[in-house]
């Protein structure tokens, strides 16, 4: 059986196919078609507040070839999920009901607790007992979760992402709010890690010198950081084989996760390739069990 999640956030939208496993009791899951195209939606709403035609007509086009690739994998179910850049769109709820007209996929606008909630709920599965500062950073939003032996204790959705810092439209006192809730939430009388989710901070994992398979240090991405920052936008393309949507918001991006770290003395971070497409997947088979009665 395959299931399919459609993540549409302010950069770029993708497609993740994946086959459901079954080994006795405990079911996972394998991926077998990852599609991403960047649709970049955050740059209309963040300078324009809306979404324009074009935008709208390249997301339809996608959704359409997305569907496609649904039948040919004989997909069971499916969810379509957008965030930020949708869901603060003047028009973005009239834009996803032209898009289900035209397409047959229906998009949920879901707001940013829920994508938190549905990170988390496979990002919790790579936790231990520690205090984890787990730092979500997407094109429109970034999304802070604290846990302390493996229990979510508190979380916050912040309207700071890498498209809106690039496109120079992130809130007015937008950092000072994270800074003063890291600070009020973070016991820095306890050892914290961090746990980075994201394309930005898995390519620069990939660039970093690692202290394990899955963890760096918060000094080894400022160093990747300030390295990638010293090319140029066509360098970083060519050079460094940076897709072109990636190269102009990684730097934003790992100012971010790198900002967060500092103010919660977060020297080490854990990168799990995991992110929304994941929570959906996970969500789109608990409602297939429940519809089921399978347990």
């Amino acid at each position: 059986m395959k299931l399919a999640a459609i993540d549409i956030g302010s950069n770029a939208a993708r497609l993740q196919i994946s086959t459901v496993l079954h080994n006795d009791d405990t079911v996972s899951f394998k991926r077998v078609e990852y599609v991403r195209f960047p649709l970049r939606l955050g740059h209309d709403v963040f300078n324009y507040g809306a979404l324009t035609p074009e935008s709208e007509a390249r997301t339809t086009k996608l959704m359409q070839v997305y569907k496609l690739l649904m039948e040919l994998h004989e997909v069971e179910e499916y969810m379509a999920c957008a965030t930020s850049a949708m869901r603060e769109s003047t028009n973005g709820h009239e834009v996803a009901k032209r898009i289900e007209a035209l397409t047959g996929v229906k998009i949920n606008i879901i707001d940013g607790q829920k994508e938190a909630e549905l990170i988390n709920n496979v990002v919790v599965q790579a936790l231990d007992d520690r205090q984890f500062l787990h730092i979500d950073v997407g094109g429109g939003s970034t999304e802070l979760n604290l846990y302390v032996n493996r229990q979510k204790v508190n979380s916050k959705s912040f309207k700071v992402g890498s498209v809106r810092l690039l496109e120079g439209k992130e809130i007015k006192g937008g950092w000072r709010k994270i800074e003063d809730w890291v600070e009020e939430n973070v016991d820095s009388s306890q050892e914290v890690v961090a746990v980075g989710t994201g394309g930005n901070i898995s390519k620069l994992f990939n660039l970093a010198s690692k202290t394990s398979d899955a963890s760096t240090t918060r000094a080894e991405i400022e160093r990747i950081r300030e390295y990638i920052a010293g090319f140029s936008q066509e360098d970083r393309i060519n050079k460094l084989r940076l897709n072109a949507d990636r190269a102009d918001v990684i730097v934003p991006a790992a100012d971010i996760y790198i900002s967060v770290m500092k103010w919660a003395n977060a020297n080490e971070i854990i990168v799990p390739d995991l992110g929304l497409k994941d929570g959906i997947i996970q969500l789109v088979y608990s409602h297939y069990a429940k519809k089921r009665k399978i347990h």
